[in-house]
C-alpha cells in the first residue's frame, strides 16, 4: 500500500526561548502535525510517547541541557483520593460536569478571559483573543469535546446537566487508553473550591466508568511550584527512558 503524503509526520525542532518552568533554563521543542487521515492513531502513538497535543500540533520537550518535564499519567483503577481531595470532591458536590461537542462560545471566553488576567496575567496565553481561542477549542482532527461544569439544578437528576453559566472547562482528548486533560481553565472567584484539582479528580472517575486505565496529565517537572500538584495523583506512571514507570 502506498503511504498518502499526508500520513508520514515531518518532525520539526523550535529555537530556544526561556524556559517557563525552571529559571534560568531554556526550552526548545519537537513538534509535528496532527493532520490527515492517521492524524487520531499518530495522536494515540505520540502520546504514549510522551507528547503533548495543541490544536493540530504535537510536541514534547527537546532540551539540550534539561530533561526535567516527566510526562505522567494516573492510574485510574488503582487511585485512592486522599482526605484532602475528598474534601475538595465535597466541597463542589454542587456542580456537574457535562461532555459538550468542543465548539466555542462565548461564555466559555468570558471565562477563559477571566481566568487568564487573574492567574497567568505573565503568561504567553494572556494576549489570546477570541479567534485564538476559537482556534484552542475547535482546531482538531482527533477525537476531542469539552467536559463544562456548571452548577447543580433542579433537573439535574433527569438530565444530567447543570445550569447557568460555566464554573470551570476542561478541553478534553479521547484516547485508547486513556483521557487526556489538554487544557484547563476555571472562575478565579471560585478559588477555595481548589477546581483544578477537582477536574482532575473528576476525570479519574470519568476514565475508570469508561474503562480506560489512564488519565494523562501532560508534564510534570520537579522543582517548579505551577507543576507540583501533578505529584499529588498516585499511583502514577512516569515516562523514563526505560519506558513508564510506576510511582506510589
Amino acid at each position: 500500500m502506498t503511504s498518502h503524503p499526508r500520513d508520514t509526520p515531518q518532525f520539526y525542532l523550535t529555537a530556544p526561548s526561556p524556559c517557563p518552568y525552571l529559571e534560568g533554563q531554556e526550552e526548545r521543542k519537537v513538534f509535528t502535525h496532527l493532520v490527515g487521515r492517521r492524524a487520531r492513531d499518530l495522536n494515540e502513538i505520540l502520546t504514549q510517547g510522551g507528547f503533548r497535543r495543541s490544536q493540530t500540533i504535537a510536541y514534547r520537550p527537546a532540551c539540550e541541557s534539561c530533561r526535567a518535564c516527566i510526562s505522567v499519567r494516573v492510574i485510574v483503577d488503582d487511585f485512592r483520593p486522599t482526605a484532602s481531595q475528598r474534601r475538595i470532591l465535597q466541597r463542589s458536590a454542587d456542580l456537574v460536569g457535562s461532555p459538550e461537542p468542543n465548539r466555542p462560545a462565548s461564555e466559555q471566553y468570558a471565562l477563559f478571559r477571566r481566568y487568564l488576567d487573574a492567574r497567568h496575567g505573565d503568561g504567553g496565553m494572556v494576549d489570546m483573543t477570541v479567534l485564538d481561542y476559537a482556534m484552542m477549542v475547535e482546531d482538531s482532527h482527533v477525537d476531542t469535546h469539552l467536559v463544562v461544569y456548571r452548577r447543580r439544578g433542579p433537573d439535574t437528576a433527569i438530565n444530567g446537566r447543570g445550569r447557568g453559566g460555566p464554573v470551570a472547562v476542561c478541553l478534553t482528548d479521547v484516547l485508547a487508553d486513556g483521557l487526556s486533560m489538554v487544557y484547563s481553565f476555571y472562575d478565579p472567584d471560585e478559588a477555595a473550591r481548589s477546581l483544578g484539582t477537582y477536574m482532575i479528580l473528576d476525570h479519574i472517575r470519568r476514565a475508570q466508568e469508561m474503562g480506560l486505565p489512564y488519565l494523562y496529565l501532560g508534564y510534570w517537572v520537579e522543582g517548579s511550584r505551577k507543576m507540583d500538584y501533578k505529584a499529588r495523583f498516585r499511583p502514577q506512571e512516569r515516562l523514563m527512558p526505560q519506558g513508564w514507570a510506576r510511582v506510589e
